[in-house]
């Protein structure tokens, strides 16, 4: 498990960078990749306190999570500061969720079309893979 929670800090930069969805207003002249990076610095322009969040919940927490679980792997870190580190996976499962709402909101406008891309499955893998380490952290060994 610790083996594949080091890979998470890999794989977490390259859910960032990839492309979560597609947009389009008329699909006729092609769709616009949007990936966390990209919808970050959309929204540092227009709204900075959700774009703070979205930071937050979307590459701190779970960064913060896998060096924090590597940390406890190695024991460099007290098996107490589970309970933090497992708040920090819920969330960033939120971020999951939001990203999933928009795409049920924006859908149902009927004005834009959206598709989902590989980086939306690689981000939501990362996250639920966190989850199952996390768990398996608190089994005794």
């Amino acid at each position: 498990m610790k083996y594949l929670n080091l890979a998470l800090l890999i794989l977490f930069p390259v859910a960032w960078f990839a492309p979560m969805l597609r947009a389009a207003l008329l699909p006729v002249f092609g769709m616009d990749e949007i990936s966390v990076i990209t919808g970050l610095q959309s929204l540092w322009g227009t709204d900075p306190a959700l774009a703070l969040m979205v930071t937050f919940l979307a590459i701190f927490a779970p960064y913060a999570k896998t060096i924090g679980l590597a940390l406890l792997h190695w024991n460099l870190l007290s098996p107490r500061t589970l309970p933090v580190l497992e708040l920090l996976g819920r969330l960033a499962m939120a971020d999951v969720f939001l990203i999933a709402l928009y795409i049920v909101v924006a859908k149902g406008a009927g004005m834009v079309t959206i598709e989902t891309a590989w980086g939306l499955y690689l981000f939501t893998g990362c996250i639920l893979a966190q989850i199952l380490i996390s768990w398996q952290s608190k089994r005794p060994t």
